[in-house]
């Protein structure tokens, strides 16, 4: 049995391609500290929360949703998206690009599955965004800094927090008003 549907793959590959161009548009602003982003490349991952299947994800269920492995070859695909698009595969931004993601994705996945329905994808985006830059903040102190990375912490947080803020609401009112993303929930497409 093949690891994932056609149908998921599409979806998947719909996913990481919206990530990559997000990830594009993303490109064009300033960036206030040189490995922060805006976050735009995460509205995917974060929509796919409500694609992650409760069960296995396999082929006949509603809608065919996406096993969890779908989950995070999504996150995997935008990683390796920025790390193109910005050039960055070789640097260290590239590593705490993939810990962040990572570590936002991990930590998102586990408060939709537990904390759902008290928890929005305002809240999960929010989250998202400070455990990231909390990953990528460890990852200064000991690579790059030391100790000298806590002085950034607080702008740090701010800027991820009104990121986390604009795509979690962004995200909420997408879900909530595309016909698009009505279609790919009810596996019409």
């Amino acid at each position: 049995m093949p690891v994932f549907t056609e149908k998921q793959l599409n979806r998947i590959a719909m996913l990481g391609a919206l990530s990559l161009f997000l990830s594009t548009v993303e490109y064009l602003f300033p960036r206030p500290i040189p490995f922060m982003r805006l976050g735009l490349a995460n509205l995917p991952v974060i929509l796919c929360l409500d694609l992650i299947s409760s069960k296995t994800g396999k082929a006949g269920e509603p809608g065919e949703f996406l096993p969890l492995r779908g989950y995070f070859l999504l996150i995997l695909l935008k990683v390796l998206g920025q790390g193109m698009v910005n050039g960055t595969m070789a640097s260290y931004i590239f590593l705490f690009s993939i810990s962040g993601s990572f570590a936002s994705g991990l930590i998102m996945l586990l408060a939709w599955r537990f904390l759902r329905p008290d928890i929005s994808f305002l809240g999960v985006s929010i989250l998202g965004a400070l455990v990231s830059n909390m990953a990528q903040i460890l990852l200064s102190i000991i690579f790059i800094f030391g100790a000298s990375a806590w002085r950034i912490l607080p702008w740090f947080l701010g800027i991820g927090l009104i990121s986390g803020l604009l795509i979690g609401l962004f995200a909420q009112r997408f879900s909530k008003k595309s016909r698009w993303w009505a279609a790919i929930k009810g596996g019409r497409i």
